[in-house]
């Protein structure tokens, strides 16, 4: 009992981050239909931010303010300086990406460095579930997750920038022809998905050895979400990102971190094959 409460909890730990990451993904992807190979290197650009924070003091809130306001600025100066221009280009696109991803490695790595950093949980020990101790920053993370996605929600359902997004995800022409500003509007988005994946990189950091090329690891899995789950679904960024990261926990437990997650994607790949439109119908 006590091994399958910390599988389940290592897997929502797993899934929240994939979540957010799918997330700003899937509002990029979703509503413009580019395949932004950067979009990892938010993660990284919030996870930097989240040092930059600890070594001014500023403390663990003033590091996800800081990777929101970086990720925002980076996701929408990216968006006007180089997708707009691209959205009827769809393989140049993949290759701006591209370069901007290695253009961003190298910034981070003149800047910090090669070696891993690392900064500290804000809050220490553990908690005990069901006789089981579990570390109590893991539970924050999944709590803020939530939190966050649940907020974004609520932002798309209720909000004129939310309506706006999703009539545009639906039918770009129509919504030009009734007025909505396309071009406003792929931009905050662009923003939006980017902030999202900055500030999981800033979750993510006191658990994991900070490099400049640690968005690679999310990149893959953050597609592989949005596609298994269901393109232009938030239900769909949920169902996918359980089942990306509830099977790589469940069967890294036995296996090689490196072969689970073949196998992870190998499973995606076939669930695709027989379900394209994704576990969830948009």
């Amino acid at each position: 009992m006590s091994d399958l409460i910390v599988i389940l909890l290592n897997a929502a730990t797993l899934t929240s981050i994939l979540m957010l990451v799918g997330l700003g993904l899937a509002i990029i992807f979703g509503l413009m239909r580019v395949l932004n190979l950067a979009h990892g290197e938010f993660v990284a650009i919030g996870a930097f931010a989240m040092v930059v924070a600890h070594d001014a003091g500023l403390g663990f809130v003033g590091g996800l303010v800081l990777a929101t306001a970086v990720g925002a600025l980076g996701g929408l100066l990216l968006e006007w300086g180089i997708v707009r221009h691209l959205y009827h280009r769809p393989i140049q696109a993949i290759l701006a990406t591209w370069g901007v991803s290695l253009a961003f490695q190298q910034l981070l790595q003149l800047a910090f460095g090669t070696g891993a950093r690392t900064v500290p949980a804000p809050i220490q020990g553990a908690v005990e579930i069901m006789g089981t101790a579990y570390p109590a920053y893991r539970l924050l993370l999944i709590a803020l997750s939530l939190l966050l996605f649940a907020a974004l929600a609520i932002a798309m359902r209720r909000t004129s920038l939310g309506l706006d997004l999703r009539a545009v995800i639906q039918n770009r022409e129509m919504a030009e022809s009734v007025g909505i500003n396309t071009a406003r509007t792929f931009s905050i988005s662009f923003a939006i998905g980017s902030a999202v994946a900055a500030i999981a990189g800033a979750l993510v950091a006191p658990l994991v050895s900070i490099l400049p090329q640690i968005g690679v690891n999310y990149l893959a899995n953050s597609f592989f979400v949005v596609i298994v789950g269901g393109v232009g679904s938030m239900g769909g960024v949920l169902a996918g990102s359980a089942f990306i990261g509830g099977l790589d926990s469940l069967i890294a437990y036995q296996l090689s971190p490196s072969l689970s997650r073949a196998i992870v994607l190998l499973l995606a790949i076939i669930l695709v094959r027989f379900r394209p439109q994704g576990l969830v119908k948009p």
